[in-house]
């Protein structure tokens, strides 16, 4: 993985990429869980999507980083 990506002369850091692609992921599951009814089952819905999103994020970044010798 890159340790800076270029924007059009905005450099932002390597791991941007992998935050966005969580964030979408997450966002995925969030309409899932909310068609589902499965947020009745959760106590603290900000806390939860948080925690999903830290899993998700960790599982990218842990599969990349395998791939990258």
């Amino acid at each position: 993985m890159p340790l800076e990506l270029d924007l059009y002369g905005v450099y932002l850091p390597g791991v941007f990429g992998l935050m966005l692609a969580a964030y979408l992921i997450v966002r995925g599951l969030r309409a899932v869980a909310a068609r589902t009814g499965f947020y009745a089952l959760v106590w603290h819905r900000a806390l939860f999507d948080l925690a999903v999103y830290v899993i998700v994020l960790d599982a990218l970044f842990s599969y990349t980083s395998k791939l990258i010798p």
